[in-house]
């Protein structure tokens, strides 16, 4: 009995022994496992110092070194105020960069394309004539041939737009064209809205009356009392003179200069006022009309000075184009722009 457990008692202390050397067998593993694994991560850390210091030491090489200059490279430019030694200093820029609107090198131009002798439609392009902008027709007159000579000038393309009246100025200050070459006063309301050139024509102003009519022998704008008159919507023609005829019964204004002379030649009214060209003009299709030049006289329509200049207007601000055809204009005289006129009145549709 004795014996037996005595027995017992040494095969429980073998267990113990074998377990214990067990776990220090386990635990001795986990530390060599950690001591490697240790070991690594410092080995790995050092070599991502040396990479980097390698990179740092060739960054700070590179950016020692200068830079040569690629072989293809374009010389550098000559500042903009600085022109070529053969340029001519007489010779106007041809870039149409230069010319504030003008960078797609064509000049937009509005006009009615309804206003002989300034501009008209006609269905060719007989006598130099240029179509409108998308229309098949074409336009002519002083203010196409206008706009031919100032564009050829510039060295650019031109187009017209063709737009009623009372659009012309929204048109120039939206920028939808760039200028309006159509027979406008440079008045001071105008001038609130956009800029003008100096004149490109000097309009003087009369009157017309049908031949039979009991004015058609007037001397003065006090004959024409009591007249029923009326011209063109927002004019000086309407707006300034008209008003000045005692008694006179004003009509409502005409949408077109080709309205207000149909509203004369129809019996309407007894006289319209307008400007010379277009009297003249109107005198061609019209040879039953009378022309009233009361110039010279001391019973003339009073308008001052700006009334009468005709000018071609820029959206305001718009100084480089301004200047540019200011410059074409200097160059022209007022027996240039006769001259024009005359070569308008001529081959108008109307006088044929």
């Amino acid at each position: 009995m004795v014996l037996s457990s005595t027995l017992t008692d040494i095969g429980f202390v073998d267990a113990a022994v074998v377990a214990l050397l067990g776990y220090a067998v386990v635990f001795f593993g986990l530390v060599l496992l950690m001591i490697v694994v240790i070991g690594m991560g410092k080995i790995f850390i050092a070599k991502e110092k040396k990479v980097a210091a390698h990179s740092d030491a060739a960054k700070a090489a590179i950016a020692a070194v200068p830079e040569a200059p690629a072989a293809d490279a374009p010389a550098a430019e000559a500042p903009a105020d600085e022109a070529p030694a053969d340029a001519d200093p007489d010779q106007p820029a041809a870039d149409p960069a230069t010319l504030g609107s003008l960078e797609d090198g064509v000049l937009s131009v509005a006009m009615e394309c309804a206003y002989a002798p300034y501009n008209w439609t006609q269905p060719t392009g007989d006598n130099g004539a240029t179509q409108i902008k998308d229309s098949p027709d074409y336009a002519y007159g002083y203010d196409v041939m206008m706009a031919q000579h100032i564009a050829e000038a510039l060295g650019v393309e031109m187009e017209i737009v063709k737009l009623d009246w009372d659009s012309l100025v929204p048109a120039v200050q939206s920028g939808t064209v760039d200028c309006v070459i159509a027979g406008q006063s440079i008045t001071s309301e105008r001038m609130e809205m956009v800029d003008f050139t100096t004149p490109y024509y000097y309009a003087s102003i009369v009157a017309l009356t049908p031949s039979d009519s009991a004015y058609a022998s007037a001397q003065g704008v006090q004959d024409l009392a009591g007249a029923v008159c009326t011209s063109q919507i927002n004019t000086v023609w309407y707006d300034v003179c008209l008003p000045q005829i005692p008694d006179a019964e004003i009509l409502p204004a005409q949408e077109s200069a080709p309205a207000m002379l149909v509203a004369l030649d129809s019996g309407r009214c007894d006289l319209v006022v307008t400007d010379m060209p277009t009297a003249m003009a109107a005198c061609i299709a019209y040879p039953n009309f009378t022309l009233l030049d009361f110039a010279g006289s001391s019973d003339d329509f009073q308008v001052s000075e700006e009334e009468i200049n005709i000018g071609i207007s820029l959206q305001k601000g718009n100084t480089e184009l301004l200047d540019a055809i200011n410059g074409v204009l200097a160059e022209m005289t007022v027996d240039d722009f006769t001259e024009m006129m005359n070569q308008a009145i001529a081959v108008q549709p109307l006088s044929e």
